[in-house]
């Protein structure tokens, strides 16, 4: 057992000893978890239930009475006694657990499933734990539950551990899927959830805070641009390394370079926002940037570097000097920093045009399969006429279900699965009779 925010260490005690009360009247003997909920006005407490195994939270009981409970099991089955008796385990300091999921909290927290492009985790210490069972490569896979890791942080109170998660969340970089990471960012520096005042509809409450949709300032916004030149530049190096001949434009270590215009615009787009960098390259080493027309302009250079698997960004900005972890894909600059992390799509190529990555046929004629799953209900068929909102059918992903709904108010056309098919994402699943302007397939 382990303490929490504003719970008294009588009522701590009169917690544990229901809890115990509570396995002696089944005579139940192994490991089990009793989970109760707490008025947090009255602090009565009332019993939810008994699960007759460690709880994917065990590693906090493990951290702050320092033990190693899954050992304990093994001692236990194998004959052995307890290795430490009630009496002899004290708590210890303050711990955190965060659940690194596959999901995007934007959109419902709705589970999502794909390939881990790019991964790279906390370093492991005595304070710190990263339980996971994937590696860069591995798939998240629609059949299991979206938890990608558990990430475990100790410290000598509260507020120390909640410091040291702040931290740890910023050192996990994850590439290729929608992950919790910046929810769980923004709740450790909510101003409630760092005083502990924390009750069940904490999100629910301060959803808007939770979850707004973040806009990138200017540093972040010129990171991104200038790893992007920067990129282009490791790539004509490279080039000049392929073609040393002495007739080759790529020979010469001065002079004008073949792709950088002398003054150009990247475009890209942050969400449904497009930004446009105005870019200028200096005569000596540097840049000038300027942010979708404004006045201001900034001063810029840097370096891109590699250490210990992450690219790192140094930018000089004007006098400021900004630095990030940045992911380079084709389609896309992801930057983590330590305020979160921000996913930019680049052009298709070096110019104008912006691709988005995963957009698939959503609209109002037809009703798509959010995430890749099974089908476990379809409630209409070819003919039906239905309303905005009633549900259409249900997918079966990360042993949720997950009901779809109506678009619009219309008749049903065509049906293109069937109860038990997998489907993929963004697979189209019900068309509607298309509305015509004239109205006559209007419902």
């Amino acid at each position: 057992m382990f303490a929490q925010p504003n719970i008294s260490p009588s009522l701590q005690a009169e917690l544990g000893k229901a809890a115990v009360n509570a396995a002696h009247a089944v005579n139940y003997v192994g490991a089990g978890t009793v989970e109760f909920i707490l008025d947090r006005h009255s602090h009565a407490f009332h019993f939810m239930e008994m699960n007759t195994r460690l709880q994917v939270e065990h590693p906090v009981t493990e951290m702050v009475t320092k033990t190693d409970l899954v050992e304990w099991q093994f001692r236990v089955a194998s004959g052995e006694k307890l290795p430490l008796s009630q009496e002899e385990i004290h708590l210890h300091g303050h711990a955190f657990e965060a659940r690194i999921c596959a999901e995007n909290p934007g959109n419902s927290f709705m589970p999502g499933a794909g390939l881990l492009q790019y991964l790279i985790t906390p370093i492991p210490n005595s304070d710190v734990r990263v339980e996971t069972g994937v590696r860069q490569g591995d798939e998240v896979s629609i059949h299991y539950d979206p938890m990608i890791a558990k990430l475990v942080v100790w410290g000598e109170d509260r507020t120390c551990a909640l410091m040291k998660m702040r931290a740890q969340l910023t050192e996990y970089n994850i590439v290729g899927v929608d992950t919790n990471l910046d929810f769980l960012l923004d709740l450790c520096n909510h101003s409630k959830f760092f005083s502990g005042n924390v009750h069940t509809n904490f999100i629910e409450q301060y959803r808007s805070e939770l979850l707004a949709q973040k806009t990138p300032p200017d540093h972040i916004i010129i990171q991104a641009a200038l790893a992007m030149i920067l990129s282009e530049q490791l790539e004509d190096e490279k080039a000049a390394a392929a073609s040393q001949g002495p007739f080759s434009p790529f020979f010469s270590e001065f002079g004008f370079r073949l792709n950088h215009l002398l003054v150009r615009d990247i475009s890209f787009t942050y969400g449904k926002q497009v930004i446009t960098v105005q870019v200028t390259h200096k005569k000596q080493d540097g840049f000038l940037m300027r942010i979708n027309g404004a006045e201001k302009q900034f001063d810029i250079s840097g370096t891109l570097s590699l250490t210990d698997g992450r690219l790192n960004i140094t930018c000089h900005m004007d006098k400021r000097v900004v630095k990030s972890h940045v992911v380079i894909t084709p389609t896309h600059i992801h930057l983590f920093t330590k305020d979160g992390s921000y996913q930019f799509a680049l052009p298709v190529h070096k110019f104008m045009s912006v691709e988005k990555e995963g957009v698939g046929a959503v609209g109002g004629d037809v009703a798509v399969a959010p995430m890749p799953g099974v089908v476990e209900k379809l409630y209409v068929t070819a003919g039906d006429i239905v309303k905005i909102g009633e549900p259409l059918f249900v997918i079966i992903a990360m042993k949720m279900e997950h009901v779809i709904r109506a678009p619009r108010d219309g008749q049903v056309e065509k049906i293109y699965c069937h109860v038990g098919g997998n489907v993929l994402k963004d697979a189209v699943i019900v068309k509607f009779v298309k509305d015509d302007k004239d109205g006559q397939n209007a419902v």
